[in-house]
């Protein structure tokens, strides 16, 4: 324990998005001026990971070569996981989810201690659409674990994860290095890396959106200029950590369309002494972001939230985007300041991270979550309403502090896992927070939309 927490402490990250890394464990292990000599410093074994095509335009071009003591090839056939994880969809069809337009929410998780479970046995899907092998879609996952993964690795080939942990920390091993991440951070780990969870604080439980097909990248900005939201230089990726020892039966878990599959090897695939790229994993702390608000009057569109994105071809659609509603200022004047009734063509799953989430009075805990389905009502609950509209100080500035919720929003509909929809967790009286709004019409005895005032040659 010692170890680990002084290993914690001597964590070191490269600062950027999108930059081009080189990081060294042992120095003079990169080669100079090319990529994959007749034989590598120090007798590494060079190895290209590729995230995009070889022939993606070279702006969106993904690709880290890595110098490691043995390549990841060296391992046994894989073989189907045994017992299957019964829980995991690839997937999104009548034969493995559900579609339904209701309103959804649940309650927070169990971290299950007997048994206990790793990040693997705890991730379970939510919901999701489209097919990891068509390579387009994005799945919705929770996760409740409560021991380290020991002996394996996790390999995802279907998309990237963007990781939410709500309770506990997480110590990730990946082959470019080790990251700490905490709750009101995020954690991407792209498509094809290799990596391990511990759980610091014991028992952990979050959030995961996964992605087919494309990646996140920060969103455009546009008239807010060229600052503002997420910063590049706030995102953080890990330098070259290498373990040489020797490993009999380390498994290799590998999630391929859906499904779970391993293969044994004798060594740590955490063996990269050095590697240079731009395709690498990275973690974000939320409240680095630069939020911007209305400041005379309405509420702006919740977009202006987003910390990152993963675009489809169509301009301005995304396939999934990732928004926060995190501390700020509400200083807009005769408005309705709690985010306002709606019907989107988009679909939203939200989770909260800590405190009470604005829209939502009572029943949205920390560590639970909702869905509001593409074309589904949603918004504030009676509670939050009737508080709002009969506040006598409605117009002075008014700091939202001590809460964190986010969004998950994707222009494909979800198709919901039955084991959600049947869960224990699930808060089937969800409906019942808005059956208490009432009408507050008042009827004018003057002109009204079905009895328009005479005009003036009328009067005559």
């Amino acid at each position: 324990m010692a170890a680990q927490q002084q290993q914690q402490q001597e964590l070191r990250y490269l600062s950027g998005l999108g930059n081009t890394f080189s990081s060294e464990a042992v120095p003079g292990s990169l080669p100079v001026g090319q990529n994959s000599p007749l034989v590598c410093p120090r007798g590494l074994y060079a190895e290209q990971l590729s995230g995009t095509s070889f022939t993606t335009p070279r702006a969106q071009n993904l690709r880290t070569w890595l110098y490691r003591i043995k390549p990841s090839v060296t391992h046994e056939p894989f073989h189907p996981r045994s017992p299957a994880h019964a829980r995991l969809v690839g997937e999104f069809d009548r034969s493995t989810a559900a579609a339904t337009p209701t309103q959804l929410r649940w309650r927070p998780p169990e971290v299950p201690l007997d048994p206990p479970l790793d990040f693997i046995d705890g991730l379970y899907t939510v919901c999701g659409a489209g097919s990891s092998f068509l390579r387009h879609g994005y799945a919705v996952h929770m996760y409740a674990a409560s021991k380290s993964m020991d002996g394996c690795a996790f390999c995802n080939a279907d998309g990237d994860f963007l990781i939410v942990p709500q309770q506990g920390r997480l110590l990730i091993t990946t082959e470019c290095g080790k990251m700490l991440v905490s709750p009101g951070e995020i954690v991407v780990i792209p498509q094809g890396f290799r990596f391990a969870i511990d759980l610091p604080d014991g028992p952990s439980r979050g959030y995961v959106s996964e992605i087919f097909g494309t990646h996140f990248q920060l969103p455009d900005l546009g008239p807010i200029g060229a600052n503002g939201l997420a910063s590049p230089r706030d995102f953080l990726s890990p330098t070259a950590w290498f373990e040489q020892v020797h490993r009999p039966g380390y498994t290799i878990v590998h999630k391929y369309g859906g499904e779970l599959f391993t293969a044994t090897q004798d060594f740590s695939p955490f063996n990269v002494v050095a590697w240079h790229g731009n395709y690498v994993p990275y973690k974000y702390d939320l409240s680095r972001f630069c939020p911007f608000n209305t400041v005379l009057f309405d509420h702006g569109d919740p977009s202006v939230n987003t910390v990152l994105t993963a675009p489809t071809d169509k301009p301005g659609v995304a396939l999934l985007d990732f928004v926060i509603f995190p501390p700020r200022w509400l200083v807009a004047e005769n408005t309705f300041r709690p985010p306002y009734y709606h019907r989107n063509c988009m679909s939203e799953f939200m989770g909260l991270i800590y405190g009470i989430y604005e829209a939502k009075a009572d029943g949205f805990l920390p560590g639970g979550a909702s869905l509001h389905s593409c074309m589904t009502p949603h918004g504030p609950d009676t509670k939050t309403y009737e508080a709002t509209i009969s506040r006598a100080d409605a117009n002075e500035p008014f700091r939202l502090s001590g809460t964190l919720a986010f969004m998950f929003e994707s222009s494909l509909i979800p198709r919901v896992c039955r084991w959600a929809l049947d869960s224990p967790c699930r808060d089937l009286d969800y409906y019942q927070c808005w059956i208490g709004l009432k009408s507050h019409f008042s009827h004018d005895t003057g002109a009204t939309a079905s009895e328009p005032a005479a005009s003036a040659d009328e009067k005559d």
